[in-house]
């Protein structure tokens, strides 16, 4: 006999695909669920309510917007889901993986699974949640911050010099606990803060977005499916599918970055364009394989031979 609840998606998945649907109150709960699941759906509805912030009413007002009848019903659901999940051990996934047929290269497999990560940013980003981070990022906010995590901080780079030329007062904070704390501290109520946390979750990423929270700057957070603890705490989420083998793919990670730069850019319009301007009006990059010199002029004959 099968078990029809295998059939059934995860109960993470569902909490996504539905986060547009709920009230402010709700997607706090919401956000709970994932930032702490499995266990926070575990605990009792009044430990949930507290860690949320929010109250009993509410937790089974969104219990009942997902589709059960109660609090357990949900969680005989997840516990058969956790189930499940605890019967395949990472190395029984390792040799699937291995042992799996396949008439491909293993070139071709790991290209094929991230562009499956690509696909699924339409399943895992709320259109809600990325409609009002671009809201808040063209809404020419007075100072943005922006940092990373230990892999993550070489795309959070990439999104700040690239929103540095659409909006101002951009910063990239490398070492937001250490020499770019002041970054932070100069964080205000008309701030934005972007913090880049991926598995595995940094506790510096959740200590810096309660600094920024304190000091009533907007939190972005980009993180993974599984959430940072920092979900907890943030305006707005924005998950992405990360899985890889044998590291945890960027993929998905930086298409989110590249769509909401350009999303941005739609939302600031002309105002974008200025910035845009006045990038190209200060910034000179010279290259080595010009042929005129700073001031347009022809290159001396010596040194157009050791450019040739």
């Amino acid at each position: 006999m099968t078990d029809s609840r295998a059939e059934e998606p995860p109960l993470r998945e569902v909490i996504f695909q539905r986060m547009d649907e709920l009230t402010p109150a709700e997607r706090k709960v919401a956000r709970t669920l994932l930032a702490r699941y499995p266990a926070a759906g575990l605990e009792s509805t009044a430990a949930l309510a507290a860690a949320a912030g929010t109250s009993k009413p509410t937790v089974l007002r969104l219990l009942a917007r997902l589709g059960f009848g109660g609090y357990p019903d949900f969680q005989e659901r997840l516990r058969a889901e956790v189930t499940r999940s605890m019967s395949a051990s990472p190395l029984s996934r390792a040799r699937a993986h291995r042992a799996a047929p396949s008439d491909d290269s293993v070139f071709l497999r790991a290209v094929q699974q991230r562009s499956r990560l690509v696909t699924r940013l339409q399943d895992t980003v709320p259109p809600g949640e990325i409609e009002r981070a671009v809201s808040l990022l063209a809404g020419r906010p007075k100072h943005v911050v922006i940092s990373g995590g230990y892999f993550s901080r070489l795309i959070a780079r990439t999104l700040a010099m690239q929103l540095d030329q659409l909006i101002p007062n951009v910063d990239y904070a490398d070492e937001p606990l250490g020499a770019d704390v002041g970054k932070y501290l100069r964080a205000g109520r008309d701030s934005v803060v972007i913090v880049f946390d991926l598995r595995r979750h940094e506790l510096a990423a959740k200590e810096v977005v309660a600094m920024a929270k304190s000091y009533g700057a907007s939190v972005i957070l980009i993180t993974d499916e599984s959430l940072s603890p920092s979900a907890e705490e943030a305006d707005i989420v924005l998950p992405v599918a990360v899985d890889g083998i044998p590291f945890d793919s960027l993929a998905a990670l930086l298409v989110l970055t590249e769509s909401l730069v350009a999303a941005v850019f739609d939302g600031a319009g002309d105002a974008a364009i200025e910035r845009m301007a006045d990038w190209e009006r200060s910034v000179h990059i010279h290259r080595a394989f010009r042929a005129s010199g700073p001031a347009g002029n022809a290159a001396a004959p010596h040194q157009r031979q050791k450019e040739g």
